[in-house]
């Protein structure tokens, strides 16, 4: 599993471009996606924080641990948002 599978089936399931996982962009409809993909690379590859960062526009590897808690904190809360990161996990486990 690559960080660009992941990118790639995340920009697919929200209908965004390849180029806002890099953009810097702040909307909500661009960055919590990005943030459920620097999420999603951090659970199911062994890069580094860095390099995740550095595969994300090159944002800092702290910018890459707020999007990690903050999804670990939404997922608890927002249903849509399990069931969005459901619905790519099985996209890229199966």
């Amino acid at each position: 599993m690559t960080i660009d599978e992941i990118q790639r089936a995340v920009v697919e399931h929200f209908g965004l471009k390849m180029s806002d996982m890099a953009s810097p962009r702040r909307a909500r409809a661009v960055a919590r996606p990005r943030q459920i993909a620097m999420y999603l690379c951090k659970q199911l590859t062994t890069r580094s924080l860095p390099e995740i960062g550095r595969k994300f526009g090159g944002r800092d590897h702290t910018t890459v641990m707020h999007a990690i808690r903050t999804i670990e904190r939404l997922r608890e809360e927002d249903p849509q948002l399990r069931d969005d990161l459901e619905a790519l996990l099985r996209r890229l486990q199966g």
